[in-house]
């Protein structure tokens, strides 16, 4: 592999692994939310928008972490299925998976970006209480949905000529049901 192939190889694991700890930050941040909410009601004061702001985190978490999850083998595979095919016929189907897959967060990311891009130039805010411009959480959303297009592609590049994927096994993938 030539220096500039693991250079590339590096920056994209660094953006997978950014993205799951922008994740893990989200969830921390839906946890201050509800804390901050509670204390509010506690002292009798009001914070407008708190649920509609735990929500865009969720949402941003959930984005955000969907190529980590990938990389880790976190996201519902058939590899039962896969592992009972011979290898010829396993390779032709993880090439077709990922081919589609990919197709796929390419053809969702250009949508929600020409989305998100409306929502910027007509400047239009949530209905709740917070009134955010909506351009801002729908973002996060073409961002996440890039990255996890950007995985899916990697992948598929690498079973095209690797012959097999990235992706490591989760603990749970290893239990086997038992």
């Amino acid at each position: 592999m030539t220096a500039a192939l693991r250079g590339l190889r590096r920056i994209l694991d660094f953006i997978y692994q950014a993205a799951g700890v922008l994740a893990a930050l989200c969830l921390i941040a839906i946890l201050l939310l509800i804390v901050a909410q509670m204390i509010a009601r506690w002292t009798g004061e009001i914070f407008p928008g708190a649920a509609n702001y735990a929500g865009y985190a969720m949402a941003a978490a959930s984005f955000f972490a969907f190529a980590n999850a990938l990389n880790r083998g976190a996201h519902i595979r058939v590899s039962l299925v896969l592992n009972a095919l011979p290898k010829g016929a396993k390779r032709i189907m993880e090439i077709w998976c990922f081919a589609i897959a990919a197709g796929v967060m390419w053809y969702f990311t250009y949508y929600a970006y020409w989305f998100t891009y409306w929502s910027w130039k007509f400047n239009e805010v949530s209905q709740a209480q917070d009134a955010t411009p909506l351009w801002i959480p729908q973002s996060v959303m073409v961002i996440g949905g890039g990255i996890l297009a950007i995985a899916l592609t990697d992948h598929l590049i690498h079973v095209l000529f690797r012959g097999d994927h990235r992706i490591t096994r989760d603990l749970v993938d290893q239990s086997h049901g038992e």
